[in-house]
């Protein structure tokens, strides 16, 4: 085929469309239905990384309470209750190792 005015490479064929292009949907609207794609895309993938992170978490707080004596054995702390006793606990052995 030809160019196409201005240089733009080659003309389509007549009566040829794009796949997946709907034929009576105004601009506006198919822009407002990408733009809401885009958003729910972006969406999806921010709760992705949002899970992510708190599993990452999740993971370091359960290593860290493995370190931990606890008394019991299997009580599990929360996680707040396991960073204050992680800092108590880090105190307490450096003032052991200082005396």
């Amino acid at each position: 085929l030809p160019p196409a005015p201005g240089g733009r490479g080659l003309r389509r064929a007549e009566g040829k469309r794009r796949p997946g292009r709907s034929r009576g949907a105004p601009r506006a609207a198919r822009t407002a239905e990408t733009a809401q794609r885009i958003k729910r895309s972006r969406r999806l993938k921010a709760n992705n990384r949002e899970r992510n992170r708190m599993h990452n978490l999740n993971a370091a707080l359960d290593a860290l309470r493995d370190v931990l004596p606890t008394f019991p054995e299997d009580a599990k702390l929360t996680k707040i209750e396991t960073l204050r006793f992680a800092h108590n606990y880090i105190w307490a052995l450096t003032e052991t190792l200082r005396l």
